[in-house]
């Protein structure tokens, strides 16, 4: 919908690719400074309060009078809609141990889902019915399901006594003392990049190379939602085989997307075609590294998953900032040639550790 906000509002594409980009930022503050307390309190808690927020954001969203207030309440949207990262670590710790990838798999695969779905009807609203409706629609499904959550959620017991400033402290204490951490957290960094790149310059990518309006840019979330397919064999995949081998898939995986991206101004084909890639490659690496650090530290899973999560929403802030500089001076090819990079360094700290005992 950014091509929709920037006509509206009179601004030029860079200006209202910052709704993305403050979007992913904040679900980075989010997951930075409220996932950790899911090892401090009840996770069920944590979840229901910051549904409730989020319900509040999404009709801020839906009432911004202003491009600014608009990205603003982005941010809100982004702070308050982490807590289906409280629901991964409460899901590792409810799964057996030889069946958590699966368990991950089917968790994360209902995300992206949620994440298809959203893109499609993103570019449906902004052709059809104004893009302010899907953010009340949104916000009409979370107050939906809330009843659901209440009822079903278990509550658990807290994993730590520590108080708040040293339990955000010790975030970074966890990831200095955890080589696994660090791995995963810097390859999934890496692969935001490429990823938040790709979708943070998508809509007026194609609207320049093929003159796709918000429906039509909105119908590409379906190649690009690929990976849901191979989310839970990803998982039965990390269960069977361990990490490594299903990471450096999905790292090659997203490296051949950008090759196939460089020929996007030649069909349109190569774009669907780089998308399926793109995706399938980014969940099979993360629901392989997700399982690998969610099993490491029993008592810490909310802070491992917080620094590792925040890595990836770190990576596709990066990656849409980058990414869409890059576009607006030097086309679709530099936001590529910034991709594949990003992508080689993965590949090159994923092989560095293939003699690692924890892989």
């Amino acid at each position: 919908m950014l091509v929709t906000f920037a006509a509206e509002f009179g601004a030029d594409p860079a200006a209202a690719g910052w709704v993305a980009t403050l979007s992913f930022g904040g679900f980075l503050a989010g997951t930075l400074f409220l996932v950790p307390l899911g090892d401090r309190f009840d996770k069920r808690r944590l979840i229901l309060i910051e549904l409730a927020a989020l319900i509040v954001a999404l009709l801020a969203m839906a009432a911004a009078p202003s491009l600014p207030a608009l990205a603003a309440a982005a941010f809100a949207v982004g702070v308050s809609a982490c807590y289906p990262q409280v629901m991964v670590p409460l899901v590792a710790e409810l799964a057996p141990p030889e069946s958590r990838g699966r368990a991950l798999g089917t968790i994360l695969a209902s995300i992206f889902l949620g994440i298809l779905f959203a893109r499609l009807a993103g570019g449906f609203a902004a052709s059809y019915i104004g893009w302010r409706w899907i953010y009340v629609i949104a916000a009409a499904m979370l107050l939906a399901h809330a009843p659901l959550l209440v009822a079903r959620l278990p509550s658990t017991k807290a994993r730590t006594a520590l108080a708040y400033p040293s339990l955000i402290a010790s975030l970074a204490k966890l990831l200095r003392g955890n080589a696994t951490l660090r791995r995963a957290s810097t390859i999934q960094f890496l692969l935001g990049i490429s990823y938040g790149g790709f979708w943070g310059t998508a809509a007026p990518m194609l609207s320049l190379l093929h003159g796709f309006g918000p429906a039509q840019t909105g119908l590409m979330a379906i190649p690009g939602a690929t990976g849901l397919l191979l989310a839970r064999t990803a998982g039965r995949w990390t269960d069977r085989r361990g990490a490594f081998p299903v990471v450096t898939t999905g790292v090659g995986l997203v490296l051949a997307a950008y090759l196939v991206f460089g020929f996007a101004a030649a069909s349109i084909a190569a774009v669907i075609g780089g998308a399926m890639l793109l995706d399938c490659g980014l969940r099979t690496a993360l629901v392989a590294n997700q399982t690998l650090i969610t099993s490491v530290a029993p008592d810490a899973r909310s802070r491992f998953n917080t620094v590792f999560v925040a890595h990836i929403w770190g990576g596709n802030a990066t990656g849409a900032f980058l990414a869409s500089t890059a576009f607006a001076s030097s086309g679709w090819i530099a936001v590529c040639a910034i991709a594949v990079s990003a992508s080689c360094l993965a590949l090159a700290v994923q092989w560095r550790s293939r003699l690692a005992p924890s892989v």
